[in-house]
């Protein structure tokens, strides 16, 4: 069996940054046009999925994760079509838009190097493809014919999406087990949105089928929210018995800046906020089984691309996985995230899980 000191230092063997964008930076809604769940996306804690590193050097990671928004919710529970065009979120509408599903996928490529023990830098590339449908803005009463298969429209987006730039300073201590993470989130994927008068702002993706052909897909789905976001982070990680070790991390991040800042057509993503802790089974040295609980909360957002009254909530995941070594450079990993607790403001698609899994290795 490991001792604790070796524990100590195995799991700290390989560093990156958080790499799940997704979701957290693209759910947001346009007026009349699509919305998606504020509230769901990769909350997973990869720094802790691979372990924390005082190692000097470089290390490259590719994570592919999957959401599959199928289920309307609303507050605590499921939604129904009825009660969203007759107990709409906005009552000035006189209605509201049901949604029908959107499919996510994210691919993050993350490169890091460390100078020492303290410091560390990263920067993090996502690719984003995003299937989106709606019935579109349906008006009370409710009827079977809101929901006809003639009503669906579609879009697709795919495409680069914001990167993130982080450092992180973990020399608080002697044993390097407390740091702090910060950073930017740059406007680097493809944005926009239409105004009332039917104007493009930006470059958005557009509905491809259906009755809203042609119309600007939400703000919030498109690749990049088109916001310089300031990104603040802490973490902390620790032997707890022969074979356990606990982590615990916390990330905040805000938009400071908006190009989509003219009257009539601006918008600004809601603040996010995520808390992670959870256990590491370092019993076996190739292969690691852990478990964590991934808390986030998303204010919601601003302007008048957005739909303020669907944007807001909290979500609690119990996340189960496992990382194994391939050799003494490269690490695999795979987690499924549970949903456990939900409270969303408005109606909002929600996944029934997520997945994910990467591969990380140290040059």
């Amino acid at each position: 069996m490991p001792s604790a000191s070796h524990k100590a230092s195995s799991i700290r063997h390989a560093f990156k940054p958080t790499a799940c964008i997704g979701l957290l930076l693209a759910a947001g809604f346009a007026p009349s046009n699509a919305h998606a769940c504020a509230t769901c996306g990769c909350t997973l804690s990869t720094d802790a999925a691979t372990g924390y590193s005082t190692q000097s050097g470089w290390r490259l990671n590719l994570d592919d994760t999957w959401i599959d928004q199928n289920s309307l919710r609303h507050g605590h529970g499921k939604a129904t079509p009825q009660q969203v065009v007759e107990q709409p979120s906005d009552p000035s509408l006189g209605g509201g838009e049901i949604e029908k599903g959107t499919s996510n996928r994210y691919v993050n490529f993350t490169i890091a190097y460390r100078f020492d023990a303290d410091w560390g830098v990263s920067a993090v590339l996502p690719y984003v493809s995003r299937d989106h449908t709606t019935y579109g803005e349906q008006q009370s009463p409710y009827t079977p014919a809101a929901t006809a298969p003639d009503q669906v429209s579609s879009a697709r987006v795919a495409g680069i999406g914001d990167i993130k730039v982080l450092g992180d300073y973990q020399g608080f201590l002697p044993t390097h087990n407390l740091g702090v993470q910060f950073g930017v989130k740059l406007p680097t994927g493809r944005y926009g949105g239409q105004t009332d008068d039917g104007d493009f702002v930006g470059h958005p993706v557009t509905f491809r089928t259906g009755p809203a052909r042609g119309e600007s897909l939400d703000s919030s789905l498109q690749a990049g929210t088109g916001s310089t976001d300031l990104i603040a982070g802490a973490y902390y990680y620790q032997p707890v018995s022969q074979n356990f070790d606990a982590f615990v991390n916390a990330q905040f991040q805000a938009a400071v800046s908006q190009r989509l800042d003219q009257s009539g057509a601006d918008f600004r993503p809601g603040n996010l906020a995520s808390l992670s802790f959870g256990l590491r089974y370092e019993a076996h040295a190739n292969w690691v089984p852990q478990l964590q609980v991934n808390a986030f909360h998303k204010s919601a957002d601003q302007g008048a691309f957005a739909d303020r009254p669907d944007t807001a909530g909290s979500v609690v995941y119990l996340s189960p996985g496992i990382s194994a070594s391939l050799g003494r450079r490269m690490q695999v990993y795979a987690f499924v995230q549970l949903p456990v607790y939900s409270q969303l403001q408005g109606y909002q698609l929600f996944p029934r899980w997520t997945g994910t899994v990467g591969l990380s290795m140290a040059l």
